[in-house]
């Protein structure tokens, strides 16, 4: 029996095919992964968050990004719904290194690689101190940060505050939350963390 076996791409190859495309792409280290679109929820958060720390950083070294730009992790692209970066970025750059935060908003069509392949990437990257991923459903996050070798985790919920020292900033969870209705949570699309 002949199984067709397909040729696994580089990220070199991949960063090409991908300029070529109409829709967006994440790398998983082999081959395209399509992105999704989301939920009401998830835009108005995604846009609480960059409102957040673009507020908090202006003046500041570090920049937030927002997931039309992509960061290069572990040998992967990835999408990040929000990102800060604390080194310059030429205006014309289609990929970025050494974020230092990254938030995702979690659902359940990117749960699964949300916390545990993404997880495992940000980890492999030096620069990323800390990892956020924020509920759709209610105001709650899981927070990775590293510590030395570790990478430690932590749950906070809507009377907590984020501290982000890395980048020089804290934020009350509630404000990713601003506007959002959380007394329906997004039918088919919330996982709990």
């Amino acid at each position: 029996m002949n199984v067709a076996m397909r040729k696994l791409m580089t990220l070199a190859e991949f960063l090409s095919w991908e300029n070529r495309q109409e829709l967006r792409y994440e790398f998983d280290g082999f081959q395209p992964v399509a992105m999704t679109g989301g939920t009401a929820a998830h835009a108005g958060i995604q846009v609480n968050i960059l409102s957040a720390l673009a507020t908090r950083l202006r003046g500041k070294p570090c920049r937030a990004y927002g997931s039309h730009l992509k960061i290069e992790v572990a040998g992967r692209i990835r999408y990040p719904d929000a990102f800060v970066i604390c080194t310059p970025v030429a205006n014309e750059a289609l990929v970025v290194a050494e974020p230092v935060v990254v938030f995702e908003i979690l659902s359940r069509s990117t749960a699964a690689t949300d916390l545990f392949a993404k997880n495992a990437e940000y980890r492999a990257t030096p620069s990323i101190q800390r990892y956020v991923i924020l509920e759709q459903g209610k105001a709650a996050a899981m927070v990775f940060t590293r510590e030395g070798e570790n990478w430690l985790s932590e749950i906070l919920t809507d009377k907590d505050v984020l501290p982000m020292p890395e980048i020089g900033i804290e934020i009350p969870l509630t404000e990713f939350y601003i506007d959002i209705d959380l007394s329906t949570p997004p039918e088919g699309d919330t996982v709990e963390v």
